[in-house]
Formats: C-alpha cells, sequence, structure tokens
C-alpha cells in the first residue's frame, strides 16, 4: 500500500517577532504525520539537545526527522563565526537534498529566516529551492526578518506579532514551555 502524497505543495512562512513560528511548524508536523506524511525538519542556528521537540521525535515519531546545523550559542549578526557560516552552509547542502529527493511531504526549514537575515545563507540559493522544489513537497520556512523576496515567493505568510512576553519581565524560557 503506498502512502499519501501532498497534491499541491506550497510554500508557507512563519515570521515576526512575537512567539510562535517553530511552535506553528511543529503544529503543522504532527498534523501532516497523524495524515501519513513524512516530515523533515532543520533548524539552523540551532545546537542544543535541550529542546523537547527533539526528544519527542526521537522516542514516538519515527515519521518525523529533526537535524541541527548550529551552536548552542548566540550568532553574532555583525560577525558571524567561520564554524557559523560552515554549519549554515552544510545544513542548506542537506536541506537542499532532502528537499529535492522527495522523499518528505513536509519539510520545515526552522530559522532560516534568521540565516538569512544573517547573511549565512544567501538568499537566492533559498529561491532556486522554492524553484526547484518537488511538486508534492510542502515547504515551511521560519524566523523573524523573512526577507521580501522569500515573502513574494510564499503560498502563506503568517506573521506574529509580540504584544506581551514573560521575557520582559525577567522570566527565562522555560523547558517544555518555550524549548
Amino acid at each position: 500500500m503506498s502512502r499519501p502524497r501532498i497534491k499541491q505543495g506550497m510554500v508557507q512562512v512563519y515570521t515576526g517577532n512575537g512567539k510562535g513560528k517553530t511552535t506553528a511548524s511543529l503544529g503543522l508536523a504532527l498534523r501532516a504525520i497523524g495524515h501519513g506524511y513524512k516530515v523533515f525538519m532543520l533548524q539552523f542556528m540551532k545546537g542544543s539537545k535541550d529542546y523537547g521537540e527533539l526528544q519527542t521525535a526521537e522516542k514516538y515519531l519515527p515519521n518525523f526527522i529533526i537535524m541541527q546545523s548550529g551552536l548552542g550559542t548566540f550568532v553574532s549578526k555583525e560577525n558571524p563565526s567561520q564554524h557559523d557560516l560552515d554549519m549554515a552552509h552544510q545544513g542548506f547542502k542537506t536541506a537542499q537534498k532532502v528537499v529535492n529527493e522527495g522523499h518528505y511531504d513536509l519539510v520545515i526549514l526552522d530559522e532560516i529566516n534568521i540565516a538569512m537575515d544573517f547573511n549565512l545563507i544567501p538568499i537566492q540559493d533559498v529561491l532556486e529551492l522554492v524553484n526547484t522544489k518537488p511538486p508534492h513537497v510542502e515547504l515551511i520556512f521560519t524566523g523573524r526578518s523573512a526577507p521580501e523576496a522569500i515573502r513574494e515567493a510564499a503560498d502563506l505568510i503568517s506573521e506574529m506579532t509580540l504584544v506581551k512576553h514573560p521575557y520582559y519581565l525577567g522570566i527565562e524560557a522555560r523547558q517544555g514551555i518555550e524549548f
């Protein structure tokens, strides 16, 4: 029995300064897996194994693969290290391979908008990926500062707006909620 395929794969962008971009993509992944789709997520600029989604996918969701391509530290926008550049480049090469092979129905490139904004990944390379993806692949981009060219190429854009956040009250990120 063959598994289902998405009839018309589109490009979705989750961006903005509000919380919830990665969380929205994870909800979409869960929904897709429930319908028999295979999901791949590559997290740019993230290297910590403390993210709950990594543990959940590994333990309970065999149709959901998550890889990271970053360090567990913040990247300097003005002066990224060579290691940050190399990891972003390698991560994007992996993303290209995964998308073009077409084995996964939903591919999430988490924080790729920031990686482009920080000039770790050329916008033109991402646009080429959009234009050459197999028709059944749904492609999701998350992260603040989605470039205008990516916005134009997208079929759906959701902008998360920051209204209020506990961080500004001095409350640190909470395990199981923010990561």
